[in-house]
Order: structure tokens, then C-alpha cells, then sequence
């Protein structure tokens, strides 16, 4: 049997222990299937002294990640840490330049610097695996890079951040607003202290900017993603949405244009019959959609210790299985060199058209108006419904319901701005795009 595959890991978290526990639980069986041991031979993290419930006495012990990837006796650098910047991407860089490879869940790192790390990786020969940095579990980094070989990718999108998919399935199912069900998030778990980076939509971001170049062969463009969180999605559009016949997730989509590639990442309605608007809770889906296979979607835990910890022991067996000098997959699906720059497409219209909210003043003339501004902008509408229930809208105010037929972004927010000036609005106006997946029509 060939010699061990030597693992130093920087950080100790949720998910660095349990890759620790996975590794020792099952050392002979990772030793047959990848055809040498895997051995833990060294580990960086803030406490020492902290009980993780793991057995570290006879690993080497770094206090800083950065000496961990320049001096251990490791061959495989694993990145536990997260964030862009700081000791996640010195340590990273170090290790890489010294020839060994590197394991990193980080998406933020890859979303800002994945072109020069790839870069490097593919200059010194080494490989840089990252499937737990997008959907945890879901081996949709393997299935981009190396699965679907000779499709051409026209459309990617799915529920990436399972924060965002829990609030929203707890809205649903139990009638609560978004502050209820995110503090409840916050009880579990699910969601940080400060939720701001998941809520606002930032994470899907960084995971799609990846999902993107691995999709079209283009530079990492993780800033040029348009962006809208949950926060402002209220039990009443939760309400809406069903009674119209669909569901709300945060969606990250992109897709390829012939202006450019488009990215974004907002509240999107699905209709309720479509597989993705079955997905609830923490679980992540992500769907591809391509010239040769058609329509594939994957489904599973997008975030959690054994999840993430899977994700990341798959690349090391990957590495443990590589043969030296053998030809490498690119790291980021295409040669970094040969990466196109970034163009980013207008916005499309939408086959699904948009959904629209409006409280407005309970006065003759007002709905005649809302249709005016509509038709003046060339947006057709497949409904318009005007209430006056009190749960929808205070007193002496109604709640004007819209679904348009496909339009720009554009027209819409020419017809929303016209009806704000109008003066009969009251508060902001709620927008929401509808996305029918390919399999719908």
C-alpha cells in the first residue's frame, strides 16, 4: 500500500472536528478505498484547551495557520477558517506556493481571489478542492467540473443558503413573521448572531459567483451579482404567493444572455408543482440546466458539521486516489489563464413575470390608475386584484395584487416609480420576480 496521505487541517469548528472524528472513525475503510491511509498528522486553532470531543494527542500543534502550511509535515493543507481575507487566504497561498495541496470550504475566499489561487494551484501542479465551500453536501463542484463534460451549461440556479430557506418554510407552514422565525434561527442555530451576511443574500452571492465561472469560463465576478435579501418579504406576500399558487425562495440564478452573463440573487416565486418549491427547511437544491442532459437537479444538507465534512473528505480522497504528474481538472473547470473576462448581460425579461404588492389610499380612481401606469410601460398583465381585508392592509388603505405576464426589469421599475410619485401609495411597494423552471414551460 502506498505511503499515507498526511492531513494538516486549520481549524477546529463544527466542521474541522467532525472531519477530524470521520477520519479516525473510519481509517481502514478510507485506506482501502483510496488505496493508502489518510493520517491527521498536524492541526492549527485559536484554544488548545478547548474540549471538541476529538483526540489530538498525537497530532503536531500550530498556533498560527500560516506556520501550519509553511513548515508541517503535512501533504495536504485543509482550510477550516473561513473568510476572504486575513490568515484564510495567507495561509492558503503559502501552502500552494510550497507545492501542497489544498482542501478549503471557504466560499468567500474563492469568490474573491479563486482566479489567482487557481492560478498558482496550476502552476506548481497541485490540486485545490472545494466542494463544501457551495451547498455543503451536494457534489455540485464535481458534477460542473468534471460530470458534465461536453454539455454546454445555459442556465444554473438553486437554494443556496439554508438560513434563508428555513425562515421563509417557517413563515409558510406556521403563519410567523420574518422576525419571529429568525430569532427562532437563531435559537437553533441556523443563523448567526448577526444574520446579515445570510439574510441580505451575501452568501448565495459568493457561491453562485463560483457556481458561475465553473458553468461559463469566465473570471470570478462575485461584486457584479444584483442582490436582494429576505428582510423585507412579509407574511402577507407568504400569503399571496400561496393562494396564487406559489412559493417563495431565495433564489441565486445565472444564466447566459446574448449580452453577457446575467447573475442575481432575490426572492423569486415558484410555482408549488415544481420540484425546487418542495425543498424546505436547511436543505439546499441546486439545478443545472444544459444542451445534452437537459435539466439536472441535486438535493441535500447545504450546511452542518457531517455535511460540510463529507464534502471535504471526498476532495481528500480525491487527492489521496491522484497519481503524481497524472493530468489535472483544471480548478476552476478551464484553465485560469484561459478565463474570459466577466461581461455582465442586461437584465432579461422574466418568463414568469413579476408579482407586485401595492398598499394604497381606499379612493376612486386609484386602481383605474395602477393599470394606466402598467399599460403606459407595455406590461401586460395576466392578473390584477384589488382588497380591502383588514389583515392585508390597515384601515381607510386596500392592497392592490399584480402578476405580469413576461417584461423587463426595467418596465417594471419605470411603471413602480410613476405609481410612488402618484401619491396614493402608502409605504413601499413590494416587487417579486417569478421564475418557472424549464420543466414547467
Amino acid at each position: 500500500m502506498a505511503d499515507a496521505l498526511k492531513i494538516g487541517i486549520a481549524g477546529l469548528g463544527t466542521v474541522g472536528a467532525s472531519l477530524v472524528r470521520i477520519i479516525q472513525q473510519k481509517s481502514n475503510e478510507l485506506a482501502v478505498t483510496c488505496g493508502r491511509p489518510i493520517t491527521i498528522t498536524a492541526v492549527s486553532a485559536r484554544d488548545r484547551t478547548r474540549d471538541r470531543g476529538i483526540d489530538l494527542s498525537t497530532v503536531a500543534w500550530f498556533d498560527r495557520p500560516e506556520e501550519l502550511a509553511e513548515k508541517g509535515d503535512i501533504d495536504v493543507f485543509v482550510e477550516l477558517m473561513g473568510g476572504a481575507e486575513g490568515a484564510a487566504n495567507i495561509s492558503v497561498r503559502a501552502a500552494l506556493q510550497r507545492g501542497l495541496h489544498v482542501v478549503t470550504a471557504n466560499k468567500a475566499l474563492l469568490a474573491y481571489h479563486g482566479v489567482e489561487l487557481a492560478t498558482i494551484a496550476e502552476e506548481k501542479g497541485s490540486l485545490l478542492n472545494f466542494e463544501a465551500a457551495v451547498a455543503g453536501g451536494i457534489p455540485v463542484i464535481k458534477a460542473l467540473r468534471e460530470s458534465l463534460t461536453g454539455n454546454a451549461v445555459s442556465r444554473i440556479y438553486g437554494i443556496m443558503n439554508g438560513t434563508c430557506n428555513y425562515i421563509l418554510t417557517k413563515m409558510e407552514k406556521e403563519g410567523l413573521s420574518f422576525a419571529e422565525c429568525l430569532k427562532e434561527a437563531q435559537r437553533l442555530g441556523y443563523a448567526e448572531a448577526d444574520p446579515a451576511f445570510d439574510i441580505e443574500g451575501n452568501d448565495t452571492a459568493h457561491k453562485l459567483s463560483i457556481l458561475t465561472t465553473l458553468a461559463f469560463g469566465n473570471q470570478i465576478a462575485a461584486d457584479d451579482i444584483y442582490l436582494e435579501g429576505i428582510t423585507n418579504i412579509s407574511i402577507e406576500d407568504i400569503h399571496a404567493a400561496a393562494e396564487l399558487g406559489y412559493r417563495i425562495k431565495l433564489l441565486g440564478v445565472a444564466q447566459r444572455t446574448d449580452t453577457g452573463i446575467e447573475q442575481r440573487v432575490h426572492p423569486t416565486m415558484v410555482p408549488v408543482d415544481s420540484v425546487i418549491a418542495q425543498v424546505d427547511g436547511v436543505t439546499n437544491a441546486v439545478a443545472i440546466e444544459s444542451d445534452v442532459l437537459g435539466e439536472l437537479l441535486m438535493v441535500g444538507p447545504g450546511a452542518g458539521g457531517n455535511a460540510t465534512a463529507s464534502s471535504v473528505l471526498g476532495d481528500i480522497a480525491d487527492i489521496a486516489k491522484s497519481q503524481p504528474g497524472a493530468q489535472r481538472v483544471p480548478v476552476l473547470g478551464h484553465p485560469a489563464t484561459t478565463l474570459e473576462p466577466y461581461r455582465k448581460a442586461q437584465m432579461q425579461s422574466h418568463e414568469g413575470g413579476y408579482f407586485i404588492r401595492l398598499t394604497v389610499l381606499d379612493r376612486t380612481g386609484v386602481f383605474a390608475s395602477v393599470a394606466t401606469r402598467m399599460a403606459e410601460n407595455n406590461i401586460s398583465l395576466e392578473s390584477i386584484v384589488q382588497r380591502s381585508k383588514q389583515h392585508l392592509a390597515p384601515s381607510h388603505h386596500q392592497t392592490i395584487i399584480l402578476v405580469t405576464h413576461a417584461t423587463m426589469e426595467e418596465s417594471v421599475r419605470r411603471a413602480v416609480a410613476s405609481i410612488k410619485s402618484e401619491g396614493y401609495l402608502f409605504g413601499e411597494p413590494q416587487v417579486i420576480r417569478i421564475e418557472r423552471p424549464k420543466e414547467e414551460g
